[in-house]
């Protein structure tokens, strides 16, 4: 048990620097490495613009890529934006329609495994090892964990770090008033601790430990891979290993984003070492945008580690909790790909995080499923900076977990709805030029009635697609 709270980072086992396993994976197919950060902001990144926060290792490794500065998670909280992630699918048509949003440690849901396909069990079938580190936060129960929806190793908590015991939940998220259990660190699909919180201060560092033996392996075999770092220290309560606290100029939160980017410069150095990165795609994003707004109970179980600073701003109006404004689904993106993405690049065309299902598949040489919409698109003509290339899709819908049309970014316009779009009563809504105005904060509906006509469209196309079980 000690092996998972040694304190301090350590790379790896020394004989990851033998240079007889620098050349051992041998594969065309490429590597692929997400890293997937938990609510951290659209900039929260010094290379997209935070002044308080510093990135350097992330800020080297969208000089050497692509930086995606119109990048939208799927949804603007954590359990429907990964499940669209792994899927390729707005949330809505998830678990056979049912949909999927926010679980916690008593929620009896999860990804159902008969229902999805994940882009993990893809790559699997053209020989991928697989392996996610962090937070999952799509079921906790057996048949629910990664190792059940196509990951070979997991080890990581099943649902965020501020779900336990002593949390009441201001929004009624506990039944009964029954306390929830210590958070539970799982390998596989065991229990093998209940951490408390100085334990989950040093799950940071565990977590890319191993990670980095997993790149090991998967190169001792012979075999491309597919990483998840998923990382958890970015979400509430923002502890992290003693010794790196009080350095960043953001409080607890920009240490936490200072961490996040020490551990994925740890990352990228194992791929350097091993003679790999060449060979290795490395994307990170965001799940959604950040938490903007103060609250107590946090701050009562968490102090300084769960306040929110209400006079640090963002660029992008909102945060977290809600679809309808940038905030909480527009994310900072970084892609590194040497030799196929062109280095200090960026693209501002409108993306999501579900085309990284699709386009993984494609470089992977595996087969999309046909029996069922895909709502990611294959952009790997964007990555490359291709002559002409443009977002493959007409439009980004912001859908709340289980239905409920809230915003449409199209071109470089973005309808945002006051109540979930109603196609037989349309609501007040808002349209905003995000060329002129990043922040929303400009409406502009009554002056291009065309534009709100053409989105309007959309938004019955998209409807009737969901509800029909048809792409969009």
């Amino acid at each position: 048990m000690n092996r998972f709270f040694t304190t301090g980072l350590v790379l790896i086992i020394a004989t990851v620097l033998n240079a007889g396993y620098c050349n051992a994976q041998t594969n065309k197919q490429p590597n692929i490495i997400h890293i997937l950060a938990d609510d951290v902001g659209f900039d929260d990144l010094s290379c997209f613009g935070s002044k308080d926060i510093s990135t350097p290792n992330l800020d080297a490794l969208a000089q050497g890529g692509m930086k995606f500065t119109s990048f939208y998670a799927p949804h603007g909280t954590c359990t429907p934006s990964r499940a669209a992630l792994l899927t390729g699918r707005y949330a809505p048509r998830i678990n056979g329609g049912e949909g999927l949003y926010v679980l916690f440690p008593h929620s009896e849901l999860g990804l159902e495994d008969e229902e999805e396909v994940t882009i993990t069990e893809l790559l699997k079938e053209k020989g991928y090892k697989t392996g996610l580190y962090g937070k999952w936060h799509l079921g906790h129960l057996p048949q629910y964990l990664p190792c059940v929806h196509g990951f070979d190793d997991y080890l990581g908590i099943p649902y965020p770090n501020d779900h336990g015991p002593e949390r009441i939940g201001n929004s009624g998220w506990r039944p009964n008033g029954i306390s929830d259990p210590a958070i539970p660190l799982i390998e596989q699909a065991q229990i093998i601790k209940r951490c408390d919180n100085n334990d989950l201060a040093e799950l940071p560092a565990l977590f890319t430990r191993e990670a980095c033996k997993f790149i090991y392996r998967s190169v001792k075999e012979e075999k491309p891979f597919y990483l998840q770092y998923a990382n958890m220290e970015t979400h509430t309560p923002w502890f992290i290993p003693k010794g790196f606290e009080g350095q960043s100029k953001a409080a607890a939160y920009g240490d936490a984003v200072e961490y996040l980017d020490r551990s994925a410069g740890i990352i990228i150095n194992t791929l350097k070492r091993l003679n790999i990165e060449d060979n290795t795609i490395i994307v990170f994003s965001s799940d959604n945008g950040p938490l903007i707004h103060r609250d107590l109970e946090l701050e009562n179980c968490y102090g300084k580690f769960g306040y929110t600073d209400p006079e640090r701003t963002h660029i992008l109006r909102e945060g977290k909790y809600q679809e309808r404004y940038d905030g909480g689904i527009r994310v900072s993106c970084i892609m590194a790909w040497p030799n196929n993405i062109p280095a200090g690049t960026t693209c501002d065309e409108p993306v999501t995080a579900m085309d990284l299902f699709t386009t993984f598949a494609e470089v992977a040489g595996a087969e999309i499923p046909s029996d069922r919409p895909i709502d990611g698109k294959n952009i790997l003509n964007l990555m490359k900076q291709e002559a002409g290339a443009v977002s493959p899709h007409k439009a980004i819908f912001g859908y709340k977990a289980r239905g409920g049309l809230m915003s449409v970014r199209y071109q470089n316009w973005k309808l945002v709805f006051k109540r979930p779009y109603d196609p037989e009563t349309v609501n007040e809504l808002y349209l905003y030029d995000l060329n002129s105005d990043l922040s929303e904060t400009i409406d502009v509906a009554s002056n291009k009635p065309k534009v709100v006509k053409k989105i309007l469209g959309l938004c019955k196309e998209a409807e009737k697609a969901i509800k029909e079980g048809k792409e969009i």
